[in-house]
């Protein structure tokens, strides 16, 4: 295989670059003070006040420096440089205390020791990763004894929709694909390679459990909170849904855990 981490930490290089500038992450709002976080985020998390929280695939910080708003001691991690650094560079802008580690998620795994409270990771996280059973494990790794895992996730029914395979297959998908948040209709908007697995629900569901997390709740919503995909209509504020079926589609997920 392609050396999947270089490809896509190439990809994610490019993309950091291309979010700090673009209306999507609604930078400015951020730096006035606005949490990053979405409804569904807030809904479920639960106090995080002095916890010490782990951001998985944390991209530039938004939402790593969002939980630190709350008052959680955050540490993020992503593989890409350019967010990193970035990410770096809004904690000294916001005056947030964060650690940022640019490491790809299984190299961290490697050496994780349970020391973390909570461990969070959101939206279009798993796709990106060709083996779902490491994932679980660095997760359940980094947790202390009775800690908590959250995820919030885009439902892998629309990668079944949108084209691609609901199941796991070995082999990535390969795209040259713009990013969600560049100008999607500029015929001059530059393309990344990327390389993608499909991960259905159960899997991930089965991967943290025989990790030692415990599921404790599992939503799952009709709507995404961000227009990233195609035939998206904004039916309620901050509320998308997907057109063009006779009934509402799954486009996100909860998951909750415990681990034991």
């Amino acid at each position: 295989m392609t050396d999947y981490l270089a490809t896509n930490r190439n990809a994610w290089n490019a993309r950091a670059a291309i979010h700090l500038k673009s209306e999507f992450y609604q930078l400015d709002r951020f730096l006035a003070g606005e949490s990053s976080l979405s409804e569904i985020e807030q809904r479920h998390l639960g106090p995080i006040d002095g916890h010490k929280l782990l951001h998985l695939q944390c991209h530039f910080g938004q939402d790593t420096l969002s939980l630190a708003r709350l008052g959680a001691h955050v540490t993020g991690v992503d593989l890409s440089e350019v967010a990193i650094d970035r990410a770096r560079k809004l904690a000294t802008q916001t005056q947030l205390e964060a650690q940022f580690i640019c490491q790809d998620l299984y190299s961290f795994g490697e050496k994780a020791t349970p020391e973390f409270d909570q461990v969070f990771t959101s939206y279009g996280v798993v796709c990106w990763l060709p083996d779902i059973e490491r994932w679980a494990q660095t997760v359940a790794a980094s947790l202390k004894p009775g800690g908590k895992f959250y995820i919030a996730e885009f439902h892998p029914i629309y990668d079944l929709i949108a084209g691609y395979s609901y199941f796991h297959h070995e082999q990535p998908d390969v795209e040259e694909e713009v990013s969600y948040g560049d100008d999607k209709s500029n015929p001059e908007a530059a393309k990344q390679t990327i390389m993608v697995w499909s991960h259905p629900l159960s899997d991930v569901i089965n991967a943290l459990i025989r990790a030692g997390i415990r599921i404790d709740e599992l939503h799952e919503y009709p709507y995404s909170p961000y227009p990233c995909f195609d035939k998206l209509e904004e039916r309620e504020s901050g509320r998308f849904y997907l057109q063009g079926h006779k009934h509402d589609v799954p486009l996100v997920y909860v998951i909750k855990g415990t681990k034991t």
